[in-house]
């Protein structure tokens, strides 16, 4: 049974050192058991590393390495009598950046050696290239949107 009312979003406070909600919503996802300071270390870890590595702002890497993975149509199942189908669908906004992160932050945990924020930082970079396994996700993802295009009139 659906949900009465949708709850509200919760209003996150900007970052610290950036002054950007995305930021901090990044750092919210990367954060495991309550230990966001670690998390944050990390993250900023990362965002150095970037500095260090490109000479850009690290800021402007991370937009793009969001923009570069975020989805624009992704499939929902959708049960029709007694068949179950994927139904293309575009993909609000938040939820646009919410699976960018989760996909970007996955695809750094997966990758060999180093420490995490080697890690993230590579991811990141790679991703505003529009390289990696977070962007590979999104192409997959589109890909799939794609092939059920026959069932798009089932929207829900």
């Amino acid at each position: 049974m659906p949900r009465r009312y949708r709850p509200e979003r919760r209003v996150i406070p900007p970052d610290p050192k950036y002054g950007d909600v995305q930021v901090q919503s990044f750092i919210n996802r990367v954060m495991r058991n309550g230990k966001k300071s670690v998390a944050a270390r990390l993250v900023y870890g990362a965002f150095d590393i970037i500095a260090e590595k490109t000479g850009e702002d690290p800021l402007k890497v991370f937009k793009k390495a969001i923009k570069n993975v975020s989805p624009i149509m992704e499939v929902r199942p959708r049960r029709v009598g007694g068949a179950t189908y994927q139904v293309p669908m575009e993909v609000p906004p938040h939820r646009q950046f919410a699976l960018a992160c989760r996909w970007i932050i996955h695809a750094a945990r997966a990758r060999q050696g180093k420490s995490f924020s080697e890690k993230l930082a590579a991811e990141l970079m790679d991703a505003a290239r529009g390289q990696g396994a977070a962007v590979r996700k999104k192409e997959e993802t589109h890909r799939m949107a794609e092939a059920n295009r026959a069932f798009a009139h089932f929207r829900i």
